[in-house]
């Protein structure tokens, strides 16, 4: 497994092949960015950005999603994959923030986690792309990252994957390599690439700290 000094170095080349990593969801506001978070489950961040622009014209805040019924979300939504159950966890997340949060996204992970459909990945990335908390959300690409480039054992859990990444690497660097190992996922170590250690070097960075 790759110690705290390797990881911190593949994370360093990974920021020089992705200046800037950011999400890519698009958001005004932290209601906007955790309506995307919860759509962005099984499908991609572009197809979300495709229909962000209408629905929150429509419900620009959590009093007006949660003024309607699922139903009258649904027709917003509906581009994307479980948009009926989606359309449930957006209007009881609304209702919730709206009626128990005074219509604000609660600013901690409990409170997150307490609203329809927003688990533990959900809350990490509201925390750390709303509110500058550092988290590390282990979604699907941070996992097949940390697995193939031997950062944390192959039958690691998600929960696993997370903790070995927060111990490894200093607080005030979860966030930004959180961003760093998603795009680095996304984009160049993905599901069918064989040569995801290529783009980093990945032999040098181990055979400097032998």
């Amino acid at each position: 497994m790759l110690t705290s000094e390797e990881l911190i170095e593949a994370l360093r080349r990974m920021d020089e092949l992705i200046p800037n990593a950011a999400s890519e969801l698009q958001f005004d506001d932290p209601f906007h960015l955790l309506i995307a978070v919860i759509l962005s489950a099984q499908t991609t961040d572009k197809a979300v950005n495709a229909l962000a622009p209408a629905l929150f014209e429509r419900f620009p805040t959590a009093e007006a999603m949660a003024a309607v019924e699922p139903a009258e979300i649904e027709p917003y939504i509906q581009s994307i994959g479980l948009f009926r159950n989606k359309a449930k966890f957006l209007s009881g997340t609304a209702r919730k923030i709206a009626y128990d949060f005074h219509g604000e996204v609660p600013h901690t992970r409990k409170e997150l986690e307490s609203l329809p459909g927003v688990g533990r990945k959900t809350a990490s990335v509201v925390l750390s792309v709303a509110f500058d908390q550092p988290a590390i959300a282990v979604d699907t690409h941070v996992e097949r990252v940390a697995k193939r480039l031997k950062i944390v054992p192959e039958n690691a859990t998600p929960r696993q994957v997370e903790n070995i990444l927060m111990e490894k690497l200093p607080e005030k660097m979860w966030s930004h390599a959180h961003q760093l190992l998603v795009l680095f996922g996304r984009y160049y170590c993905t599901a069918h690439s064989e040569a995801c250690a290529s783009f980093i070097d990945y032999e040098d960075v181990v055979a400097q700290y032998e």
